[in-house]
């Protein structure tokens, strides 16, 4: 939807409209006229930091291969809204899950979509709090697109006010206070936990199974359904039999029946002898 606020470079319909078949070929994301002016916002960031004048110039660097330049773009038009135990029934179903299956080895969980880091940090205090030590015998992987929030993730450090206002005294124990006030994960739950950057559109995940759980929440919202249907078709054959998918408040699989059934309130489990096989690939670091 075109606004009539006065702006810095010229942005069309035909502009928009191949942005948004390039982000949709790439990372599965399908953007709505109404994301019209935020594409604007965040590409035209891009555009300053080139020095250049209009956004047909822009496609035309996106258009000749620029890799660098298209990592940046992907990164532009990714959403990293997160924040620790954001839709926080789910944590208590994740350590009751992990309870039930001590004593089976090391117990391998994946956050598809980490962002900051916020979430597979949350996985991780729950696994330590779940077995009650720093060194729990599980392992995370973490994954998105943006290779941005990924290092931001890797280094494991947030501001005060998001920290302190953890409950049970988490801040003290899974956290360091920095010299300039901020708060850095402990160790302990940094090597809990690999990331990786991963495209879930991409035809080989660098992933493999047998998985005990998949954190996938408020990703799918920026997909369409046939797009939905094939991550989790993908996701299926990774889990173990009783293993859990985590997905957003507003995300529900009614269009996968035939893959995933409801065990809780936005938690699913796979469909006995339905349309995905187990996988039986070992999982070592969780990382092909």
């Amino acid at each position: 939807m075109l606004t009539n606020t006065p702006r810095e470079f010229a942005f069309t319909e035909q502009d928009f409209e191949k942005v948004r078949v390039m982000i949709y070929n790439y990372a599965g994301i399908a953007l709505t006229p109404a994301k019209h002016d935020m594409v604007y916002g965040r590409l035209a960031r891009r555009l300053r930091a080139l020095g250049l004048r209009t956004f047909n110039e822009y496609l035309q660097v996106l258009e000749r291969g620029d890799s660098k330049e298209f990592e940046l773009f992907t990164n532009s038009l990714t959403t990293n809204l997160t924040s620790f135990f954001r839709e926080s029934h789910h944590f208590p179903m994740l350590a009751d899950h992990l309870k039930a299956a001590r004593g089976s080895g090391v117990l391998n969980l994946w956050c598809s979509a980490s962002s900051t880091g916020e979430e597979p940090y949350s996985m991780a205090i729950t696994a330590c709090e779940a077995f009650d030590t720093l060194r729990p015998p599980v392992h995370i992987i973490a994954t998105d697109l943006d290779t941005g929030v990924l290092e931001t993730a890797r280094q494991g450090v947030y501001s005060a006010d998001e920290v302190e206002k953890l409950e049970n005294n988490r801040a003290r124990r899974f956290f360091d206070r920095q010299p300039d006030g901020r708060y850095r994960a402990k160790q302990e739950l940094r090597d809990l936990i690999v990331y990786r950057r991963v495209n879930l559109m991409e035809p080989n995940w660098p992933i493999r199974g047998p998985l005990d759980a998949i954190f996938c929440r408020n990703v799918m919202i920026y997909f369409d359904k046939p797009t939905q249907l094939k991550v989790l078709q993908r996701f299926a054959p990774l889990l173990k039999p009783d293993g859990l998918l985590f997905v957003g408040h507003s995300e529900n699989l009614y269009h996968a029946a035939d893959i995933f059934k409801l065990r809780s309130k936005t938690v699913y489990e796979r469909v006995q002898g339905g349309a995905a096989a187990t996988s039986t690939s070992p999982l070592r670091s969780g990382l092909r």
